[in-house]
């Protein structure tokens, strides 16, 4: 193989694949980039058998061929190669030199034959849908996944598919977070759950451009993105999501209207007294026209007054700092409306029209504090 190719295109693609090569392996093949050049395309592949991501690169083919690289080496010298031209080329023992510039490498490889390609499956339902969108979705829900893998659905988000509706839903035991946007046409119904890492990996490697569409391809066992020549594979996770329905309760006793930047400026100052082992709640005291934030840590005590607009009872119940300000900060609008049950019920912050949920489980605080 012989393939010449702008370093830049060579780094994209690089760091496009790379999300999809395991940190920690048995198998040193599935710690490679395959480089496949054939019939006039250059496709990076990488696969750790639960995520497969292959993409298209800009170059020229003097001579076709295969090989699988190991990334780290790989990755590593394609990054501090000079912003200049780049020769690849491969003998009979797959060693494979590198020529940029005034430097060349040459690196063992290994036969591309023995690469786990992508599955091929056969792509039954699908979905379009901008880039902008599916990053922004991903973005506004993705930090209420569970990173513990003792319960594999927490660590998915729910993806649901109702005729021109996507709902995608996230929770960790604590708090649930859901959004829901409207698509461009109508699809029958879907309801998949997909790895946290995937949707985290995919919102990396998205423009993110409002005019560029990312299509889904949903089979009972994967699901497939396809976008800007790149290709990403993944098994969904097995099981019957979580019955969030009942969950949300629409009845509450107390609401509350109030500026966002101000409510976030104030958690942010709270816990610059409480250090990351210190789970110290912030308390929140709702009275007529204002709300009273207080925290008291082992560093000091802070309170503040924030207006509002109330409907309902006053309350007074605590939250985890930071399970508040990550929903918080997700949210575009100026205004947000905060609905609140009781001191030992989960507590709401959500628009009129529901395209977000975020819920928040209270924590318990002794009235000293």
């Amino acid at each position: 193989m012989k393939i010449i190719c702008q370093r830049e295109f060579l780094q994209k693609g690089v760091t496009t694949v790379s999300k999809a090569v395991p940190s920690k392996t048995t198998m040193p093949i599935l710690g490679c980039i395959l480089l496949n050049a054939e019939a006039g395309i250059i496709k990076m592949t990488a696969n750790d058998m639960e995520l497969g991501i292959e993409t298209i690169i800009n170059g020229n083919i003097l001579e076709e061929g295969k090989i699988a690289l190991d990334a780290k080496i790989f990755s590593e010298i394609v990054r501090k190669l000079p912003d200049n031209e780049v020769i690849i080329e491969t003998d009979e023992q797959f060693t494979t030199t590198i020529i940029c510039e005034k430097a060349k490498f040459s690196i063992p490889g290994q036969s591309g034959d023995d690469f786990a390609y992508l599955p091929n499956i056969e792509k039954e339902k699908k979905v379009v849908l901008s880039q902008f969108t599916l990053k922004e979705i991903v973005r506004q829900t993705i930090f209420s996944i569970s990173d513990s893998e003792s319960n594999k659905m927490m660590s998915g988000e729910l993806i649901e598919i109702n005729e021109n509706q996507l709902k995608i839903v996230s929770l960790d035991g604590h708090r649930i977070s859901i959004r829901k946007v409207e698509l461009n046409d109508v699809y029958e119904p879907i309801k998949v759950v997909v790895p946290g890492k995937t949707l985290n990996d995919v919102s990396k490697i998205l423009s993110g451009e409002v005019d560029k569409e990312v299509t889904l391809f949903f089979t009972n066992n994967h699901i497939i993105f396809e976008f800007d020549q790149t290709v990403v594979v993944s098994r969904l996770i097995e099981g019957e999501y979580f019955k969030i329905n009942q969950m949300l309760n629409g009845d509450y006793e107390t609401s509350i209207k109030i500026n966002k930047k101000e409510l976030l400026n104030c958690i942010d100052r709270a816990t610059l007294l409480v250090k990351e082992s210190d789970k110290k709640p912030i308390i929140v005291g709702v009275n007529d026209n204002q709300m009273e934030v207080k925290l008291i840590s082992s560093m000091g005590s802070l309170k503040e007054e924030i207006e509002i607009e109330k409907t309902g009872k006053d309350i007074l119940i605590g939250f985890n700092p930071k399970f508040i300000s990550d929903a918080l900060r997700v949210i575009d609008d100026e205004i947000v409306t905060i609905y609140m049950i009781n001191p030992k019920a989960p507590c709401f912050i959500k628009d009129e029209n529901e395209s977000y949920i975020y819920l928040i489980l209270p924590v318990n605080f002794t009235v000293t504090e």
